[in-house]
């Protein structure tokens, strides 16, 4: 049986990838960070089958901070394929933790790249590294491809730029089969709650529900090329599945703005909103409400803008050309947008209704 070990493995795309290898006949092995609170809840379903079943899933302690820990943790596990998905990836704050953000986005990355060539794993071990559309930042080429310049508009992207140079170099220094996923924005009911995207989601549900009046949000004009994650995670691994190691686009070729996720979100509900005002004074109304169980009051303002959410560079717009995955590997996405949203938005309907119901 293959042996797997992910970095990351208590996040969105970690717990699906998880699932996704034991349904393949993997061992899977997660590295976690310790913490004073459990963070484990997009995995505990996995880690309870797994004690009943088969018990073909571990968890570790360590910390891509620490070089020690890493290298132990290699050593004993003598890994086939390790999947880097462990980052402090939000965006934002990266701005006010650049340091930390560059140690474990960056060096975090170098820390797994030498583990392997000093424990002499070059000819065993595949290495897949998270990237990100935030490479391309201040987009020099519309749709972004594998040969699409970078230009990184945050200490987070700028140290994705150095994880995937070092995966490069690595590669052709080590011979190492060690692969760049350049990951555009992927979404799901998994979905970390200070992103975007599930801020918008969880607030539409309080909004339904009755508990919160408004969503506070910062530029909607923002553009992105979003995917659901468990679609991403089984190109994460058709990458490592191939005869030789390179660096792949994952996106779905289309875009929609902050404002179009807004929408669609409401209209899960058949609720319409409009919106009115510019910049920092635009807000969202509702103009109609088609369901009698989710009545709101029509020209309520549901969404408003604050300064504090825009970042002090932004990136406007992100959308990927995946067609070298399509035609080398013959993936592609396979749920659409309106899906993953109304996804993302049914779930946190039903379990904070469930909890306001208890």
């Amino acid at each position: 049986m293959k042996k797997a070990l992910i970095t990351g493995i208590t996040g969105q795309d970690g717990s699906y990838l998880t699932e996704f290898l034991l349904d393949k006949g993997y061992i899977v092995h997660g590295i976690k960070r310790r913490t004073s609170l459990l963070n484990t809840d997009r995995i505990d379903h996995i880690y309870v089958d797994q004690l009943i079943n088969k018990n073909n899933f571990f968890l570790h302690y360590g910390d891509l901070s620490d070089s020690l820990s890493i290298f132990n943790l290699m050593k004993k596990i003598q890994p086939d394929e390790i999947y880097n998905l462990a980052a402090m990836s939000h965006v934002k704050v990266s701005f006010e933790i650049p340091e930390y953000t560059s140690d474990i986005v960056g060096l975090g990355t170098l820390r797994i790249l030498e583990a392997i060539r000093l424990l002499g794993f070059e000819q065993k071990t595949k290495f897949y590294q998270a990237s990100s559309s935030e490479l391309y930042g201040l987009v020099q080429e519309v749709p972004q491809k594998e040969s699409t310049p970078f230009y990184p508009r945050s200490p987070y992207a700028v140290s994705k730029l150095y994880s995937y140079w070092m995966v490069v170099n690595y590669r052709e220094a080590y011979h190492m089969f060690a692969c760049n996923g350049i990951l555009f924005n992927h979404e799901s009911p998994r979905r970390g709650e200070t992103f975007v995207t599930r801020k918008i989601s969880i607030g539409v549900a309080k909004i339904i529900i009755g508990v919160e009046d408004k969503i506070v949000l910062g530029n909607l004009d923002a553009k992105r090329d979003w995917g659901h994650a468990k679609d991403y995670v089984e190109m994460m691994w058709e990458i490592l599945q191939q005869d030789s190691p390179e660096d792949w686009v994952i996106s779905t070729g289309k875009t929609h703005s902050v404002r179009d996720f807004l929408k669609e979100s409401f209209k899960v509900f058949e609720i319409e909103i409009e919106f009115q005002g510019k910049g920092i004074n635009e807000v969202a109304l509702v103009k109609e409400c088609k369901n009698s169980n989710y009545q709101l009051e029509i020209g309520k303002k549901i969404v408003e803008i604050s300064k504090k959410y825009f970042r002090p560079t932004e990136v406007e717009l992100l959308i990927g050309d995946s067609s070298k995955a399509k035609e080398k590997i013959g993936w592609e996405p396979k749920v659409e947008f309106k899906e993953l949203v109304k996804d993302m938005v049914t779930s946190d309907f039903k379990n904070l209704s469930k909890k306001n119901n208890e």
